[in-house]
């Protein structure tokens, strides 16, 4: 049972607030005074505080730290008639999980008691974070989706040729070529080109280099990636991108291993392997004619296609736990764990954007985290359409739709019986009818009360 206290110097608010939590099955506490708050705080450890800012003998803002530090950790919501953005905003930082403008709605109060309920750890399981870091750019996996990209950086480490690494957006196709360049040549340089950000009038000087003198402009002799890179990788990323005249000086390059800097005679060796990557379909392509077929078979000389999120789904807690130990350090944040739930939300997702977004999301969910326990209430919305504006590619995939079937299939096992099947979900009976209304679902029988 939820404990909850109202610190309300309004006699007529507090006992409105113990009537409507003690229907929700709450044991509820009522003081009028900051002091008598503090001390019964500290003698009922209420999970849920309903905090007012303007009290007798001090400033509600001031209540919010203490209490939100005691040994429980009680979530602390502010109920106010203030329109003070300042306050509001002082709030919020202090610690309090959430501000509510009197008159109070009742369906605010109860979800914020449903928030509370969903984040305490007593009532889910909580998977700890073992707070061990990994290397900033280590493939982190262990399904055999990833296990095969990682035999194929073994074995393509063995042998100097050029690699074509394929595949979507946010995959970690840059973590592949870093893999490789690191068993093929530790110790020497590695040169990142962005193919989509070159500059079709900067592309020979920026690849070649310059002598001074060579165009306006040129004060100084300037080392091109390919001079830069000496003997050891040049990663090439989203080579797709590269216009077809840009297309035809880098073949040649690849074709005699040598060049020359712009407005220079002295001809200089190509001693770099080539590792490309590219999220676009590149036979498709040199079909269109978008892309030259003769450098196409130059960089493919191997080829590893990185799997996305979607395909690997079983390897996103160890991502999760991963990026979250990155994040909360990077933050100065210390988390304890994610909840089960939270972690079932987000493996039930189809990833669209891949590692990249599932890094953005945990980075808003640390944020906007309150606890030491990421829970599904800190998750962002589910987004209904991927990066580009296209529906996802599986709709069962979806949040909402997991959450749709998991609520169908609760009533179903409950007999639509409300109540019951509202304690089972952990959430309130008034958002699960909400949630049925949403979803446009109707039992195939007469419905419980």
């Amino acid at each position: 049972m939820p404990r909850v206290l109202v610190i309300d110097d309004d006699p007529a608010i507090g006992r409105s607030l113990q009537l409507q939590l003690e229907g929700q099955e709450c044991e509820v506490a009522v003081e009028t005074t900051a002091a008598a708050g503090l001390k019964r705080a500290s003698l009922q450890h209420p999970d849920l505080v309903f905090l007012d800012l303007q009290l007798p003998d001090r400033d509600g803002l001031d209540l919010i730290e203490p209490l939100s530090a005691a040994p429980n950790k009680p979530a602390v919501v502010v109920i106010t008639g203030r329109q003070d953005m300042s306050a509001t905003i002082t709030a919020i930082r202090r610690g309090a999980l959430d501000y509510i403008r009197k008159p109070l709605d009742l369906d605010e109060i109860l979800l914020a008691l449903e928030k509370v309920s969903r984040r305490n750890p007593q009532r889910g399981k909580t998977v700890p974070l073992s707070g061990r870091e990994l290397p900033p750019r280590e493939i982190i996996g262990k399904s055999r989706e990833i296990i095969q990209v990682l035999k194929q950086v073994a074995r393509f480490s063995q042998v100097r040729v050029s690699v074509l690494i394929e595949g979507e957006s946010g995959t970690g196709k840059e973590l592949v070529a870093r893999a490789l360049h690191q068993a093929s040549a530790p110790g020497k340089k590695m040169v990142t080109v962005n193919c989509a950000a070159l500059a079709q009038g900067v592309f020979e000087s920026e690849m070649f280099g310059h002598e001074r003198g060579a165009f306006t402009g040129a004060d100084a002799e300037h080392h091109g990636h390919l001079e830069v890179a000496a003997d050891g990788t040049v990663f090439l990323d989203e080579v797709g991108d590269l216009p077809l005249e840009m297309q035809g000086k880098l073949l040649r390059v690849l074709q005699e291993h040598e060049y020359q800097r712009v407005g220079g005679t002295e001809v200089l060796p190509f001693q770099a392997r080539i590792l490309a990557a590219t999220h676009r379909d590149l036979a498709a392509m040199v079909r269109e004619g978008a892309f030259r077929e003769d450098l196409y078979h130059r960089l493919e000389v191997a080829r590893i296609t990185v799997p996305p999120l979607r395909a690997r789904i079983e390897d996103l807690p160890l991502l999760v736990e991963a990026l979250l130990n990155r994040i909360s350090k990077a933050f100065g944040r210390t988390l304890r764990g994610i909840s089960e739930v939270a972690l079932h939300r987000l493996s039930g997702y189809a990833w669209p954007g891949n590692v990249r977004e599932l890094e953005n999301v945990l980075m808003r969910s640390v944020a906007a985290c309150t606890g030491d326990v990421l829970t599904q209430v800190d998750l962002p919305e589910p987004r209904q359409e991927a990066a580009d504006g296209s529906p996802p590619r599986t709709s069962s995939w979806r949040l909402q739709d997991a959450e749709q079937d998991h609520v169908r299939r609760a009533l179903e096992n409950f007999g639509w019986n409300i109540s019951r099947t509202a304690r089972a979900l952990e959430v309130s009976p008034t958002t699960l009818r909400k949630k049925i209304r949403d979803y446009d679902l109707e039992p195939k029988g007469p419905a419980r009360p």
